[in-house]
């Protein structure tokens, strides 16, 4: 072996030629792009390469990756509905007829009601109708409280009530406007309906001054009490009651008491209300209205500032009022007017007929004392 070829690789005579020849022609095309624009390796480098707009694909994903491209919806196209099959078409089809309406169940009405209730019912007297509203029931316990009063347990209104509440003794009250009844009831618990009389009638007032003269509500208005032998015994039922105004109350006997505007015409009676009926009471008031005024002549112009004071021909006084035309209503009977101005009295008797509303004229000649110098026109 000749000194060249001592340290190298064993190489077949003739391979190795061939197998560098064929490495130089593949690195050619690598060595052509890594050299720069121009020739010369030895030259820097310059600015890359450059790609026209117009050479760029529109949708790279579309030529690269191979994903189809989508186009915008130009219209509407109607979507073709699923057909039934070739063996029901053009068959007879037998559906069974709908009815037009069909009943639906009503709720029942007891489904609110507790299974096991105390259910209670009120009637006008012991064979009367029932009564189906206007009715305040009240259950109380038979157990006074600290304060001596029985506790409310449960209240309800209306014509029937049904009370939820556990066994045990009550104590009943049922109202029926200025009517009522209170009665003791056991309740064992278990479903119970119980039917309540109400001994009670109506009264309905009104009143008169003359046979053709009715009194309205803004002239006159009701007291009622109770039935009572001793005056200080009575107990009130009603007051200030209107006319023409049903009351209910409990079957018995009452005492009336009319009043005529706010002096002293009143007006008694003693009624009587029936069960299950209403009663109409008229009652009359001997009495009229008067209307006064102080004046220099007859049909002159009143004078101002004048105060007024009615007695009754004993010297007790009745009413007193201020003002140029005072009016009041005074009970049938015989009066002394007395009209003061700038400290003159001037005064005249006059009588009060029943239903007979009038004006009476006070002159300033009738002066107390006819000494005194004549007044002005008191303006």
């Amino acid at each position: 072996m000749s000194d060249h070829t001592k340290g190298r690789p064993n190489m077949r005579p003739g391979f190795g030629t061939a197998s560098f020849a064929l490495s130089i022609l593949f690195l050619q095309p690598a060595l052509a792009q890594q050299a720069p624009p121009g020739g010369g390796g030895h030259e820097p480098e310059g600015p890359g390469a450059y790609a026209s707009p117009s050479a760029i694909p529109k949708d790279p994903a579309a030529v690269d990756l191979g994903i189809p491209t989508s186009r915008g919806l130009k219209k509407l196209e109607p979507i073709a509905l699923p057909q039934p099959p070739p063996s029901l078409q053009g068959s007879d089809l037998k559906l069974p007829a709908i009815p037009a309406f069909a009943p639906q169940p009503q709720p029942s009405l007891n489904i609110t009601r507790p299974p096991n209730a105390l259910t209670l019912h009120a009637t006008l007297g012991k064979d009367g109708p029932s009564i189906p509203s206007d009715l305040v029931w009240r259950l109380f316990s038979p157990d006074p409280a600290a304060d001596g009063k029985l506790p409310v347990i449960a209240v309800a209104k209306g014509g029937e009530a049904v009370f939820d509440v556990p066994p045990g003794p009550y104590i009943l009250h049922v109202g029926f406007g200025r009517a009522g009844v209170t009665k003791r009831i056991d309740f064992s618990g278990r479903e119970t309906r119980e039917t309540v009389a109400i001994d009670a009638g109506g009264l309905r007032l009104s009143a008169k001054a003359s046979a053709d003269a009715v009194l309205t509500k803004d002239k006159v208005h009701f007291d009622i009490f109770s039935e009572a032998t001793d005056e200080h015994d009575r107990r009130l039922v009603a007051s200030e009651v209107e006319p023409g105004v049903v009351i209910r109350l409990n079957s018995g006997n009452y005492h009336v008491v009319s009043r005529y505007g706010d002096v002293n015409a009143v007006s008694r009676a003693e009624v009587r209300v029936e069960s299950g009926r209403i009663t109409d009471a008229v009652m009359t008031q001997r009495a009229a209205q008067l209307t006064m005024k102080l004046v220099r002549e007859h049909g002159g112009e009143a004078l101002a500032d004048t105060a007024w004071s009615i007695t009754s021909m004993q010297g007790d006084l009745i009413s007193e009022s201020v003002g140029a035309f005072p009016s009041m209503v005074l009970a049938e009977g015989d009066y002394v007017i007395v009209a003061r101005n700038k400290d003159r009295l001037f005064q005249r008797q006059f009588a009060v007929k029943s239903g007979v509303d009038s004006d009476v004229e006070v002159l300033t000649s009738d002066l107390v004392d006819p000494n005194s110098p004549d007044i002005g026109t008191g303006d």
